[in-house]
Formats: structure tokens, sequence, C-alpha cells
């Protein structure tokens, strides 16, 4: 006899309830930015990345972004022509180039976060009592509480 399959527990309806609401969101977050601007997501990912995590070669890119050296190649050219990325030598290793965003990349980016801001401070404005305020209040501390919650915490 072979061993039991591990049980798996039923989902906590109210851990359900929350990642839905947190994905849809997400969902308005990225229309509220982006819209107006034709830029694959895939680019916008890559302009990301190195905002946060500052420039870096090509096959670091690829594998920060779970992504083939093709397909990399194929999103900088795109991001290169377009002006919101350059590449530089590396001044370490004369083979290697560089990536980072352009004034015009991080203009382009700030801009989308700006929108994306502007839609939350309208959403909340609109959907959002003056009265429940304080309750949204408390709760973005417990969102807040839950995103530093550490790997998987034991029950």
């Amino acid at each position: 006899m072979g061993a039991k399959p591990a049980r798996i527990p039923a989902a906590d309806p109210l851990a359900v309830r929350l990642a839905l609401a947190i994905k849809r969101l997400r969902a308005r977050f990225r229309e509220a930015a982006w819209a107006g601007v034709e830029l694959p997501i895939a680019q916008v990912a890559v302009i990301k990345r190195l905002r946060d995590d500052g420039p870096t070669t090509a096959s670091a890119l690829a594998a920060a972004e779970h992504v083939t050296h093709q397909a990399i190649a194929q999103t900088l050219a795109a991001l290169k022509r377009t002006g919101l990325v350059r590449s530089a030598g590396d001044p370490t290793d004369g083979r290697k180039s560089v990536l980072s965003v352009t004034p015009a990349g991080n203009r382009l980016f700030e801009s989308a976060i700006a929108s994306r801001d502007a839609w939350l401070a309208r959403a909340i404005e609109s959907v959002v009592s003056p009265r429940e305020r304080a309750t949204l209040g408390r709760s973005i501390e417990l969102l807040e509480r839950l995103a530093d919650a550490a790997g998987h915490p034991q029950s």
C-alpha cells in the first residue's frame, strides 16, 4: 500500500474573498495607470524592474522575469526603439551591456503612478463615506500587517 496523499485543507472563505478583491484591485490599478498607453505588460514589467532594482544586464533581466533570452531581447529592442530604456557598456566587463531606464521611461512610469493614485483617490471619494474612512484606515493597517507576514504563517 502506498502512502496516503496529504490532505489539503478547505480554503478559508475570508482568504478567498480577500485574494479575489486584491486581484480585482490590481487589475483596476493596471487599467487606471496604463489607460491610453499602448505598452505591452512585458515592457511595463521590464521598466518597473529596472526602476526598482537598478541597471542590470539582459541575462539578469531574463532570469528575473522568467523569460528566455530571445523574449527579453525582443522586449528590450522595443523599449530602446521608443527611447524608454538605454544600453551602455559595462564598466567592469566590456563584453556586456548594462540596461537602465531613460528619463523618458521614468516620466512615463511616474505618469502611470500618478494616474493610478488619482483613480484610487476618486474611487475612495465616490465609494467610501466620511464615516467609513476610519474603517478603511484600520483595514489598511491589517493589510499592511498581512503584507509583512513572513513566509507561510504557522497555524
